[in-house]
C-alpha cells in the first residue's frame, strides 16, 4: 500500500512541468538518476521551510558569488582574491595539474602532495566550447614563470581524454626546461582520479614517469 502511494505521488509529480523539469536537472547530477532525483524532491517538497527554502536561498548565493578563477581554476568569492593561487605563506617548486577541484580535493586529503594545484575543468574533448583556452593552459604557462616551478605533475585521469589533454600539455610545454612527469603504478585504465583511494594515489603519485625523455 505504501509503495502505491509513493507510486502515485511520482505520477503525480511528473504531469507538473516545474517538478518534470526538476527531475530532469536533479538528474544530470553525478551518481543520480530520476528516481533517485524523484525521492530527493519529495524529501523537499515535504519539508519546504527546513530543506527546500535554505537550500533554494544558498544555491542562489552560490550562483551569485562564486566564480572560477582565471588564473589557476579554482572556486573564489568574485569579491576577492584566489588564496589557491595568491596564497605566499609557503613556496613550491612542483605544480599538480588536475582535471577538477574534486581531484585537488582527492589530492589534498592523501596529503602526498605538497605544492601548487592547477585546475583545468575539463579535458580537451569534453569542454562545452571545445576551446583549448578554457583549460587556462597560457596561466599554467605564467605560472611555471612566476613561481620558478621546476615539476610539472599530469594528474589527469587514465581516460582517453585524460591521457588526450595530458599529452597536449605535455607538447605545450617542450620549450621550457623543467620536468614533466604523469601518475604512473596504481592508476588504473579508465580510472578517474576523485574514485581513487588514498593507497592507489600514493603509489601512483610515488612511482608517476618523466615525460621529457619520450619528447622529440
Amino acid at each position: 500500500m505504501a509503495f502505491q502511494d509513493l507510486s502515485g505521488h511520482y505520477n503525480l509529480m511528473q504531469n507538473i512541468s516545474e517538478i518534470n523539469n526538476l527531475i530532469k536537472l536533479i538528474s544530470k547530477l553525478p551518481g543520480l538518476g530520476p528516481k533517485s532525483a524523484k525521492r530527493i524532491i519529495l524529501k523537499l517538497i515535504n519539508n519546504r521551510q527546513e530543506l527546500m527554502k535554505p537550500l533554494s536561498q544558498t544555491l542562489n548565493e552560490v550562483y551569485k558569488n562564486i566564480v572560477r578563477c582565471k588564473n589557476c581554476g579554482s572556486l573564489k568569492l568574485n569579491t576577492s582574491n584566489c588564496e589557491n593561487c595568491e596564497n605566499n605563506l609557503k613556496k613550491y617548486n612542483k605544480i599538480c595539474v588536475v582535471e577538477n577541484i574534486a581531484d585537488q580535493w582527492t589530492i589534498e586529503s592523501s596529503s602526498i602532495f605538497q605544492g601548487y594545484f592547477h585546475i583545468l575543468g575539463g579535458t580537451l574533448t569534453n569542454l562545452n566550447s571545445e576551446r583549448k583556452e578554457d583549460l587556462l593552459l597560457d596561466s599554467l604557462i605564467e605560472r611555471i614563470k612566476k613561481n620558478n616551478i621546476e615539476e610539472v605533475i599530469l594528474a589527469t585521469s587514465a581516460t582517453v581524454e585524460g591521457q588526450t589533454t595530458a599529452f597536449y600539455i605535455q607538447d605545450s610545454l617542450k620549450k621550457f626546461n623543467i620536468k614533466v612527469s604523469k601518475l604512473a603504478q596504481g592508476l588504473p585504465v579508465g580510472g578517474e582520479i576523485e574514485s581513487l583511494d588514498d593507497g592507489t594515489l600514493i603509489s601512483a603519485f610515488k612511482n608517476r614517469k618523466g615525460l621529457n625523455s619520450e619528447s622529440d
